[in-house]
This record gives C-alpha cells, structure tokens and sequence, in this order.
C-alpha cells in the first residue's frame, strides 16, 4: 500500500538527490567551502550577551521603567560592586579610601567610582545622622572615656595602654565596667591573635559605638562603574581582574585581615558567561560524542556513520553562520543552540540512512536505493522539519527575546538540517557507498510488535490511568523566576550577593523609583515607608539630618571636653625594649590581683591571654611591640575621626555635596527613591511580596526586585502563548499535510500523554521549570510530532502496524530519541545550572516521547486497525 508513490513532492525529492547523485564531487566540494566560510563567519562575529534582563523585550512595561530610570541616573547602569570585610571598621574605612582613590585614578577602565561614607562631608557631619537619644548615649560614653582617652592621647603606646587599664582597675568604677571589660576582652583577643599570627587589630571605633553603625561596620561597599569592552566574549573581564590587582598592590588580602569580593551586575554576568560559554563547549563536544557512539551502534556502517556525522558538523557550523547573521550575539539559553541542533539534526540522518540501508537490503542499487530513501521518507522528514522548526518559531511572537531569539536560531536550523540531509548526506553516500547491506533489514524493535500485539489495550489502560495521574499532579508545577537560582552557587559574585541580601541595610534587593521632583519623591516615599514590607524608602531630603539644632548642642558639649583631649601631643617619647617590657609586667600584676571586684572576670581572662604570650619565657620584644601596634594602630584614625566630627554644622539641601546630589536628582529635576526591605531577602516568595507591594503603590518602580519578578511573569506569559501557538500551528501543518483526523489524533494523542507526564515528572523530581529549561514543553510538541509523523506515514505505507515496527521506521525513532537524549542529557555535565535545567527537562520530555510513540501510538494503530491480523481479544 504505497499512497505517496506518485505525490509530486516524493517525485521533487526523487529528482533532487538523483541530481545530486550525479554531481556528487562538485556538491561535496560545494558544500565543504561553504563550511569553511561559515566557521570563519560564525568565529568573528558571535558574541554572548549574559544580561538576564535583555532576553525580555524592551517594549515590555518594567523593562521601558527600567530603561527611563537608567537613562535619568546612568550612573546606576553596568556596576560592579567591592566589598570590603576585614576585622575592624578603621581597617575597612582605610582599605576602602585607598582602593577608591587609586580606582577613581584609572579613568580610562572605570567612568565612575562611589564610596558611600567616604566623602569628606560626612565624616564632618557623620554625628548628625544619628539619633538624638544615640548621640546622646555616645556622648556620655566619651565623657566617661575621656580620661582614657587623655591618657592615650598622650602616650598612645602600650606603656599608656597599660598605664588606663591600670588606673580602671585601682578606681573599680561599677559605672564603667561595662565599657571597661568590653575593652579588656577585645585586648585579649589581641594577644591571642599576636600569639597565633593572626591579623586583629584593637578597634576603637568599635569600642565607642554602643551598638554596630556606619561608624562600626565591618563592611565596606564600593560602587565601580567600569568601561565594557563589547568587542570581547568577556566585557567585563579586564575592570574585574583590575580591581583585584590593585587591591593586592594594596595589600587587601586575607593575610593582611581584609577580604575583598566582587559582586553586582556585571561580576554576575561575567561569571555567568564564562560558566555558559564553558558549559556549551563541554556540553556541545559530551554531546557529539555520545551521538557518534549512537550512531555506531543504529548505523553499523563506517560509511554511513561518516557521512551523518559530517553532515551533522556541516549542518552545525551552517546554522551557527545563520545565528551570527540574524542575531549576531547568543544570550544564556540561545548558546545552547549547538547541543540542540546535535540532538535533532542527526535525526534526519538516522532516518535516511536507514532507510538506503533497508532499501539496499531489498535488492536495489546504489542510485536506486537513495531515490527511494528520499521518496520514502523525504516527505516526513519535510513535515517533521516543520513541526520542529514551528516548536521553536512559536517563541517569536512572545516577549521573551531570550527563547525566541534560540527558536529563530534552532527553528532554522531544522530546515538547515533537512537541507543538509537531502544534498551532503546523499552527496557523501555517492562518494563513499557503504559496504554491502545485510540479506535483509532486521527490525531492531520485534519485541515491541509482539508486545503490542498481545497487550495493547492493557498498555491504552495504563497510559489512560498515567495521564489522569499527571493531570493531576501538573497544578503542583511552579516556575522559579529567579535568575540567580541558575547562577553557580559557589560563584564568588553569588555567594557575595546573597550574603548582602540576608541583611536589609546591606541588600542589593532594592527598588527605584522616579519621582517628578524632590517633593513629590518626599511624599511618595513616606506613603512607600509606611507598607510592612519596606524598611526604608530614601530620597535626597535624608540626607538633610533631623533635629539638627538639639543634636549640634549636643555636639556642642563634647567639644568641650573633647577638644582639649584630641588637641594634646604626644608628651612622652615612644617606649623602647625596655619599658614595653616593665609596661607589660605592670599590667600583668595589676590583672593577677584584680579578685572579687566587678572586672574580676574579665581581668582573669585577659591575664590568662597575656600569659599565654608571654609563656613560660616571657614576652618577646618582638612580639610585645607588635601588640603595642595591634592595640594603638587605629588611636591616630580615631582621634581624627572624632576630630572631625566635631566641626559639625547646620546642613541645608545646598551644602550636600554635588556627587551625592547627582546621584538623587536628575539632571532634568527628576528625583530618585530607594526603596528597602523591611527584612532580608532569602526566597522567591520575599522577593516577589516585596516587589508586588511596592508596585502597588509605584507601578512604574523598578530595579532588581521588580526586573526579576515581572520578568517572570513576562516568561510565564510568554511559554503559555507559545505552547498554545505550537499547538495550533502544528495541528493546522499536520491537518494540511496529513488531511486525516484520524491520523493527526495518532501523532498527538501520545504527544500530549508525554507532555502531561513531563510535568508531572517535574512536579515529582523537585525540578521546577525557569527561564532556560521552560522551552521544554512547546519544543517536546515540535520534536515529538517528528516521531509520530514517521510512524504514521510508514502506516500509509505498509498499511498494517506489525509491519510498521519491523521496518527501518521504529529503530530510526529508536536511535533518533536515544541520539537527542543523548545530547540533551550531555547538558547535564556543562557545569552551568542553566543549561543543565534545560538538559534534564528535555532529557524527560523526549524520554516519556519516546515511551509514548513506541508503545502507546503502535497501540492506538492496531486498536484503530480493529485487530487485522486475526487475533482474537485484548
């Protein structure tokens, strides 16, 4: 039962490949130069794009918010942020100042370089920004330090050191022992560090504030706003490795007790390309390699497996020349174009030389038996080509860039796949003509026929039964829609990243919003800082210190008796040997007799530390002026900190300086909010509460948050309009070319119990679907009709479903499934979270296709067939 014998397209197919039979050199030679152009094309101009926000289309909403808002502070766009932890806040204060200033040095690497809190205007006025009842605790604390202070101020050694301690001990002050055993504990652990080699210095800022402030962190942020060179795979790459290596000429290392670390836009995305190019190298070779074994044991042919495997590389390096042309850059999902041509492309080779081969088997010569391959199964790799090509295509009209821009690619690449099989392939055959075939075709699938034959209805049963399971279970898919769940988690950009977001105050989850002028931003904030969910929304007017007349009183009073202590020289000249020596013994012996008094405890503990240096040999000089520096390293830094805070004045919009006012105030008068959470940020679901709530009250908010969420929300949108699309289209290509209801309800009906299991399976195995693996679904429609096409064509053909599984049609579907779960499955071992998402779910969908169109549709012919053969019952 040969339908399709005389159709015109079989009798165009036929033509075809005998053309190029007789022209074989010339279309080798043809095609291999175009190859070598294409490679070199494809190497000069495919770039990769790793912003996860481009891969939305710029018309969407949030996208258009964030833009306007990039373009009114473009200070904000591309930024790299330093932070800086080390033991104390002086040493953070001073490795932060020097990185910044030798970073602000290098102009032509960075436009623009922000310390928050290094300006000079706010170490003036940095006591105005506390709270009036904190600045006045902080007051009393100086004034109860001051005669400690006075003491170091004139001899800030560890003779004067000793000389304080000595003097709290013999006055025993029950109002000071608060402070005083905070301070004895912190020199202990000073001289256990000194002891140990271990970088700790004495932190008097630390000692001062009543609890950790600006003033006291221990963490410094920097913003840098590097130069990308678009030109290179890694624009990002030179700023970064910059920033290190000053900061090692600076000695901000860990041996030095300082840790720098990298995080912000594009560290993330510098690393997030790195990651993906590698993966899509590993993936893309792992992926080959397990096709070509495949190949070798569906093909058994060195000829045949030499020629699908060139074609398949021809085909690969024409299509990656395509993605240069159409979209001339690759985004985190697009990139693994390659891996997904590897897996569908060398279908269409299966499927052709297995045909040749059982057409040889049947007698026919070499010319006779390409045209009847080409005949044979031409038309269904045409139609598969389609169905595949629309899977992906469905994508196009969507906001999701990302995936449409991959559909363009791969969508193109199946038509550049079918080409490339009905020209090189037969081209190649012609040139290398396979070795003689076997007396006949042996069907690698015989056990499936037997299977189906004897329990068809028992296997229509189960499948009924797994598909009101899997619809069952599909309500219980979630999507993540954030892209830092892709990232590695052991990146230095993620773990930096996330460790900011745990804390409010130090949270990249920040909001933006622009507002018309100051004063509506005023009063916009203040409606914004009243929802639960926001800890604070700033404008420039907090920047304007509150109760700025009772704080400077306040202020007022401590210089009086502060500016007398901080205006003293250093009276005595700096110990040598010698007095270290006697300084350390003193204050030993003073903490040996310190018993029942309220710094009993503490003064134990010290003069346990301090004997645990000293051991049993006692204190080497070394080793003792080496304390002296760990404990009065950071006096002259407080001294001129406190110094300089004292000189506070009244502040008014105008005195703030202008980098501050730049970074608030558009140049056209708009005004800028930022908006942080009330608590820090860990889950999607913080995440997306906070972003909904503040867009409620700002619906043209944007900024991280807000990108991430609505980004979400595009995708979700875009994969349902996507699926219903393909769907559509490739029921109306099927209905066209098939002209049989009941035939199209063969290729879908088992399609659709694939799709329904895939997402149970995700629903089960905890994999939830996100930006790169949610193409899955509408591609499984485009790859999974190819099966069914083939299957139910050859039906036509043979007219009887045994005879259909015993032919070369079942074992091509056989290893054109294994080959695309091969590919698909080598994403796994790309190391990039991504692709390796996207690996497992394809993984699962083509394997529940691969079920579902070798046992069940085998199942749906013969119980449409009503039994033929004879057999009586189930």
């Amino acid at each position: 039962m040969r339908e399709a014998e005389g159709g015109w397209y079989r009798r165009a197919l036929m033509r075809w490949v005998g053309a190029v039979h007789v022209r074989a050199p010339l279309v080798a030679l043809t095609a291999l130069l175009l190859t070598v152009a294409a490679a070199a094309y494809a190497l000069s101009t495919l770039t990769i794009n790793a912003r996860t926000t481009d891969m939305i289309s710029p018309e969407v909403p949030f996208r258009r918010n964030d833009t306007a808002f990039k373009q009114a502070f473009p200070q904000f766009r591309d930024l790299i942020l330093i932070v800086i932890d080390g033991a104390t806040p002086e040493q953070n204060d001073e490795a932060a100042e020097r990185l910044a200033e030798r970073l602000a040095a290098e102009r032509a690497r960075f436009h623009s370089i922000y310390a928050p809190g290094e300006d000079p205007f706010f170490r003036r006025n940095g006591l105005l920004f506390l709270g009036a009842e904190d600045l006045s605790r902080l007051a009393d604390r100086l004034a109860a330090a001051e005669p400690l202070l006075a003491t170091l101020a004139e001899d800030p050694t560890l003779r004067g050191f000793a000389d304080v301690l000595v003097k709290a001990l013999d006055r025993e002050d029950a109002g000071e022992a608060a402070d005083l055993e905070t301070l004895m504990d912190r020199t202990a652990a000073a001289a256990d560090a000194e002891r140990a080699g271990r970088p700790l210095n004495l932190s008097w800022q630390a000692l001062l504030a009543e609890r950790e402030s600006a003033w006291s962190a221990k963490k410094r942020l920097i913003l840098a706003q590097p130069v990308l060179d678009y030109r290179s795979l890694r624009p990002g790459a030179s700023a970064l490795a910059e920033i290190r290596r000053i900061a090692a000429e600076l000695g901000i290392a860990p041996e030095n007790g300082l840790r720098l670390r990298l995080t912000g836009p594009v560290a993330l995305d510098q690393e997030e390309i790195e990651s993906a190019a590698l993966g899509s190298k590993t993936a893309s070779l792992v992926s080959f390699l397990l096709v070509s074994l495949l190949l070798v044991a569906g093909l058994r042919s060195v000829s045949l497996i030499i020629a699908t495997a060139a074609t398949l590389v021809m085909g690969l390096i024409w299509t990656a020349a395509f993605a240069a042309l159409s979209v001339g850059q690759l985004n985190l999902i697009s990139v693994a174009f390659a891996v997904l041509f590897i897996g569908l492309g060398v279908d269409f080779g299966i499927h052709m030389s297995l045909r040749y081969r059982e057409e040889a088997a049947a007698g026919a010569g070499q010319r006779e038996a390409l045209l009847r391959a080409a005949g044979g199964v031409g038309g269904g790799l045409s139609l598969s080509a389609l169905s595949a090509a629309v899977g992906f295509y469905a994508f196009l009209p969507t906001d999701y860039r990302g995936l449409a821009e991959l559909g363009l690619i791969a969508g193109t690449g199946m038509f550049i796949a079918l080409i490339a099989n009905l020209t090189v392939l037969p081209a190649l055959l012609a040139l290398f003509p396979p070795g003689s075939p076997p007396a006949r075709f042996a069907g690698k699938t015989s056990f499936l026929a037997r299977l189906v034959r004897q329990r068809r209805r028992a296997i229509l049963g189960s499948a009924l039964l797994l598909g009101a399971a899997g619809a069952a279970a599909a309500p219980f898919a979630r999507f993540d829609f954030n892209p830092l769940n892709l990232k590695d988690p052991a990146a230095e950009s993620v773990t930096t990243f996330l460790d900011l977001a745990n804390e409010p105050s130090t949270s990249p989850y920040v909001i933006e919003v622009l507002a018309d002028g100051l004063e509506a931003a005023n009063a916009l904030a203040s409606r914004l800082a009243a929802l639960p969910e926001v800890g604070r929304a700033l404008t420039l007017s907090d920047f304007l210190p509150r109760e700025q007349g009772t704080k400077l009183r306040i202020i007022d009073d401590m210089s009086i008796f502060l500016t007398p202590v901080l205006s003293l020289p250093a009276q005595a000249s700096p110990p040598d040997a010698e007095a270290r020596r006697a300084a350390f013994g003193r204050l030993r012996e003073r903490l040996a007799s310190a018993a029942g008094g309220p710094l009993s405890a503490p003064a134990a503990r010290l003069a346990a530390a301090l004997d645990r240096l000293a051991g049993g040999t006692g204190a080497s000089d070394a080793a003792l002026a080496s304390l002296e520096r760990r404990l009065t390293a950071h006096l002259p830094r407080m001294f001129e900190r406190l110094r300089a805070a004292l000189a506070a004045r009244r502040v008014a919009l105008a005195d703030l300086p202008p980098g501050l006012r730049s970074r608030w105030l558009a140049k056209d008068g708009r005004a800028r909010i930022e908006v942080h959470p009330s608590e820090g940020i860990t889950d999607n679901r913080e995440l997306r509460r906070f972003a909904e709530a503040v867009l409620a009250v700002a619906p043209t908010a944007t900024g991280t948050p807000v990108v991430i969420a609505e980004a979400g929300k595009a995708v979700v949108a875009a994969f349902r309009k996507a699926a219903a699309l393909a769907f559509l289209l490739i029921g109306a290509a099927l209905l066209i070319a098939m002209r049989r209801l009941s035939d199209i309800f063969l290729v879908l009906a088992p399609l659709a119990l694939a799709a329904v299991l895939t997402v149970a399976a995700s629903v089960l195995l905890g994999l939830p679907f996100n930006f790169a693996n949610v193409i899955a679904l509408p591609l499984l429609m485009g790859l999974g009709v190819s099966s069914g096409i083939h299957l139910v064509l050859r039906l036509r053909e043979e007219g009887d479903p045994a005879r259909v599984l015993a032919s070369s049609t079942s074992p091509a579907v056989l290893f054109s499934a294994l080959t695309t779960i091969a590919a698909f499955g080598s994403l796994a071992f790309s190391g990039h979270r991504g692709m390796t998402s996207m690996g497992q779910l394809l993984t699962i969908a083509i394997t529940m296709t691969l079920a579902a169109m070798l046992i069940v549709l085998p199942s749906l012919m013969r119980e449409s067939a009503g039994a033929r053969d004879g057999e009586k019952g189930p």
